[in-house]
């Protein structure tokens, strides 16, 4: 069995596999296991939907149930979460770290955790919690698509997270979300990229965490330092979380991108993992 950890990238608010292939293409080809997860509060594709929309809790077990999968294999895990994925991978790690199982005799586990500008909120709090720390003028302002299954009539809401509303939240201004998301490519880029996002769960912001997996799972960071969705400071304001909750110090990089350069990004990116994956 390879001694390299797998990884696993767990995609941010409608984020799909896919996106991550520049980066998922290079480190594969260092000889590391890698793939991305597809979170159930993502629709399959940019269509509207007609399901009733799924929790962070349901994504948090989901990724529970892929890294069990590979822990049982007798397999070290480094877990990538990007944006929003921070939030149910942090949610997920319960009783699957290294640690934990080596103290119930069983392989593998979870080694490391590697956030890439994510929301990382405090016990108790959601992910709508973080994001509402964010000047006004960065948020996106996403609408919803209030979902009832079997029926195809669909109606439009303001985002209020204080509501709970319940359906699946889409870019209504695709070129300011373009602007927000992509801040280094042209508006045509950007505004090609947000086309292709699929519609994402809006209940899934509300869960509030009930585990700290970074409490007892060592953790790396990158910075993206043009991010306008997740501004530094506030990235930074994670951290420090983290290093309060755990006592450690984060293992902190940065790099002079957007949100989405975790997606795009591929060269700079997969160096970064590449090296996380070699002290993990």
């Amino acid at each position: 069995m390879s001694d390299k950890p797998s990884i696993v990238i767990v995609p941010g608010a409608m984020g799909i596999p896919e996106f991550y292939d520049p980066v998922v293409n290079l480190v594969r080809a260092q000889g590391y296991e890698i793939k991305g997860l597809h979170l159930p509060s993502v629709n399959p594709n940019t269509g509207l939907v007609d399901r009733e929309p799924t929790t962070m809790y349901d994504d948090a077990a989901f990724i529970a149930k892929e890294v069990e999968k590979l822990a049982d294999e007798g397999k070290n895990i480094v877990l990538v979460p990007h944006s929003y994925g921070g939030v149910p991978t942090t949610e997920s790690t319960k009783g699957l770290s290294r640690a934990e199982r080596q103290a119930q005799g069983k392989p593998g586990g979870i080694v490391r955790l590697a956030y890439m500008t994510c929301l990382v909120p405090a016990m108790g709090m959601p992910a709508a919690a973080v994001l509402g720390e964010v000047p006004e003028e960065q948020q996106i302002g996403m609408k919803i698509d209030v979902s009832l299954p079997l029926l195809s009539r669909f109606e439009s809401h303001h985002l209020d997270t204080s509501r709970q509303e319940k359906g699946f939240l889409y870019h209504e201004d695709i070129a300011r979300a373009a602007d927000l998301c992509f801040t280094d490519m042209s508006p045509e880029e950007g505004m090609a990229w947000i086309k292709r996002f699929p519609r994402h769960s809006s209940v899934s912001f509300g869960g509030p965490l009930t585990h700290a997996g970074y409490k007892d799972i060592p953790v790396s960071y990158l910075v993206c330092e043009n991010d306008r969705c997740i501004p530094p400071d506030h990235q930074r304001k994670g951290i420090d979380l983290i290093e309060k909750v755990s006592g450690r110090k984060v293992d902190v990089s940065s790099l002079q991108g957007d949100h989405c350069a975790p997606a795009y990004n591929g060269q700079e990116v997969s160096q970064w993992l590449l090296a996380v994956a070699r002290k993990s």
